[in-house]
């Protein structure tokens, strides 16, 4: 199974994971917005931070991008993650002020500390700027939890978390839709209902 179609299956078991905070983490406090504000107004575009002030510092999203590549790089089929705006998805999760979003916050932000953090004691540089080889060696280490060292628990939770997260940011965006084989959302002249293969395969035919 490749990567992109493991990531597939991620979808399917995603989980949330809270975070204790971690050494030299970036700060994590929740947004000052109360309340879910007003409605939108449906016929105005709204840009990033129009709607709630941002939260990725300019080094983080060159981690945040380079660590949602990782988890999906372009392939012969489709763009990277980052290329079709997950950095920009996670940026508004993480910057929402809905209860889900800030239990989500505190592990992202930290988790993007331990990285930085791991690879500066493991290889004296940020994660942005190792060789990929040394990115995956780190991202080995915390993908799996049934392998994760004691020490390294709350990063393999801020793992699943991102990689829920860069996939979820990817399958919603057109390209991945398409990437996915998703065809809803197409006015179609007729509908004959699900193909016959597929009936007898779930015994409904």
């Amino acid at each position: 199974m490749d990567r992109r179609t493991s990531i597939k299956w991620v979808l399917v078991a995603s989980a949330v994971w809270p975070m204790a905070a971690q050494r030299g983490g970036y700060a994590a406090t929740a947004p000052v917005a109360r309340g879910y504000g007003t409605d939108p107004d449906l016929g105005k575009v709204y840009h990033p931070g129009e709607v709630w002030p941002l939260t990725l510092t300019a080094s983080q999203k060159r981690l945040a991008k380079v660590l949602a590549d990782i988890i999906i790089p372009a392939d012969a089929h489709s763009p990277s993650a980052s290329a079709v705006g997950v950095v920009e998805f996670i940026d508004e999760w993480v910057s929402a002020p809905y209860p889900a979003n800030q239990i989500d916050r505190p592990v992202v932000l930290n988790g993007l500390a331990w990285m930085d953090a791991e690879a500066m004691h493991r290889f004296r540089k940020a994660f942005a700027d190792l060789e990929l080889t040394q990115q995956h060696r780190i991202c080995d280490d915390i993908c799996d939890p049934s392998r994760a060292t004691p020490g390294r628990r709350d990063a393999t939770r801020f793992f699943a978390l991102y990689r829920d997260l860069t996939a979820g940011g990817f399958y919603s965006s057109p390209l991945g839709r398409k990437d996915l084989g998703y065809i809803g959302n197409v006015p179609l002249e007729r509908f004959d209902g699900p193909p016959p293969e597929l009936l007898r395969k779930l015994n409904l035919a």
